[in-house]
């Protein structure tokens, strides 16, 4: 079995658990960010085989504070499935998470495919039928969120659960000068669009760009989260978290 098969089937495992492992960068130093992706693929094909279905991407690291608080200097990216999605207002479970964290975001609902290395925010802009502000549940199967970029990406870039508001056209609204005001626990964090590379829509230009390298793209009615813009932030079981966007609507989670 290739190293990269290995370590996908020990972080599905850590998953199903809500065990941790040791961080792979530790034990692996000579492993390069193609390697990770490598190793999320394989995870992908696990997920896929076990009965899960790919609905879109994640995009992290897209804002100054995520970098910051992870020590990373650039975007990553994962993929999302059916079974990480949930309803405005869900019951997150805590059992089977190992160390929680929640972001504030939107995601883009495409209406048309995205492909090529010169696709362009206003290219996105043009082939998104929806925006949908999210809470992102982030966890790491890695110890004690002990990460580099590799370590993330090689765990689907520390994806766990997406809770999805209500869907709006974005037509007329100005994503980079959208306010959105995160709560968690009476803990309030604030910030605007323009905090995600400038433009929510550039992290997805982004991402087409990037995927093309590996030979794959954006498909119709992908769903593409594009980055937390404030830091992320601790989840504990009792604890209710909401974003509220100036013209987005208002997306909540309780952990239960």
């Amino acid at each position: 079995m290739s190293i990269h098969k290995r370590l996908a089937h020990e972080l599905k495992t850590a998953a199903l658990h809500g065990k941790s492992v040791a961080p792979i960068t530790t034990r692996h130093p000579e492993l390069t960010l193609d390697d990770a992706y490598a190793v999320q693929r394989e995870l992908r094909v696990l997920d896929l085989s076990d009965g899960a279905r790919l609905v879109g991407h994640k995009i992290g690291a897209t804002s100054e504070a995520i970098r910051r608080m992870f020590g990373v200097d650039h975007p990553d990216f994962g993929y999302l499935t059916d079974r990480m999605t949930l309803p405005d207002g869900a019951r997150v479970p805590y059992a089977g998470l190992i160390a929680p964290l929640v972001e504030g975001e939107i995601a883009f609902r495409l209406g048309t495919p995205l492909s090529g290395r010169t696709v362009t925010a206003e290219d996105v802009l043009a082939a998104t039928s929806e925006v949908v502000p999210v809470l992102e549940v982030l966890d790491s199967r890695i110890a004690d969120w002990a990460i580099n970029l590799v370590d993330t990406v090689a765990d689907n870039a520390s994806a766990a659960v997406a809770v999805l508001g209500t869907p709006v056209n974005p037509a007329g609204v100005d994503l980079a000068r959208e306010e959105m005001t995160l709560t968690v626990d009476g803990q309030v964090y604030t910030a605007r669009g323009s905090a995600v590379l400038g433009h929510p829509a550039e992290a997805v230009a982004w991402l087409a760009r990037v995927l093309s390298t590996y030979d794959e793209s954006l498909s119709a009615g992908d769903l593409v989260l594009a980055g937390a813009w404030t830091e992320a932030v601790k989840l504990a079981p009792g604890m209710t978290a909401e974003a509220t966007f100036s013209s987005l609507g208002t997306v909540t989670l309780t952990v239960t």
